[in-house]
């Protein structure tokens, strides 16, 4: 069975597999790139990298209106919980367990995560979804770090990765995690969004095949993709 991802805008984007529906750090209503709105979205499951604004804006609302379930490390899933949610399922960095779609596991991801009130969000993650016979890899906001070469051992059909600098990596160490990665395909996210973060997508696409043997694609807002 084949899953189709559908590139938001920044880093926001939807996962369809084994017939759920699977957003990932929901940001429709402040997006300037989004060209869906918030309350046309349809959720089963949320995941939840950390806790900035820019990826937890729509997480309540979204939640509250769909029933999704939200898949977030202790400290987000306990302050979701405060706002009013039940269906919160926590984790932590490197705990794995089986969702109804497929099995979740948090990785490292070198980052912050203070929530939009103050509130501590503990310790920021990228995801590694195994579904559908495939595996995918979200490293989510994050910083170059060694340790992808781990995850790239697991056999990475797809990976997302930040490309966007100034908050994330940027072009040259996001290359050079594609070459700690080795993944069959990868799109870039967290770009364009705002001035401190532009950068050339299709330019970063076309080196990652010219220097590596992935295959890249450049998505726009509301373009998608099968594996």
């Amino acid at each position: 069975m084949s899953i189709k991802f559908t590139y938001v805008g920044h880093a926001t984007y939807i996962l369809e597999i084994e017939g759920q529906t699977i957003v990932v750090d929901p940001f429709f209503t402040s997006n300037p790139l989004a060209t869906i709105k918030a309350e046309n979205v349809a959720a089963d499951v949320i995941l939840q990298s950390h806790g900035h604004f820019d990826h937890i804006e729509d997480t309540v609302a979204l939640a509250q209106r769909t029933g999704a379930k939200v898949i977030a490390n202790w400290e987000i899933g306990s302050w979701l919980q405060s706002k009013g949610l039940t269906n919160v399922h926590q984790q932590n960095i490197g705990g794995g367990f089986n969702h109804e779609f497929g099995h979740v596991k948090l990785t490292i991801a070198h980052h912050s995560s203070g929530l939009p009130d103050g509130n501590y969000g503990g310790n920021p993650a990228g995801f590694i979804i195994t579904a559908a016979g495939k595996k995918i890899y979200l490293a989510c906001d994050t910083a170059l770090f060694y340790e992808m070469q781990l995850y790239g051992e697991e056999g990475i059909d797809l990976c997302v990765l930040p490309i966007g600098d100034n908050f994330t990596m940027g072009p040259a160490d996001a290359l050079r995690a594609v070459q700690f990665i080795k993944p069959k395909l990868v799109v870039p996210c967290h770009y364009n969004t705002w001035p401190p973060i532009a950068q050339d997508g299709q330019t970063w696409a076309k080196r990652v095949e010219s220097e590596t043997e992935s295959k890249a694609e450049a998505l726009g807002p509301g373009d998608w993709i099968e594996i």
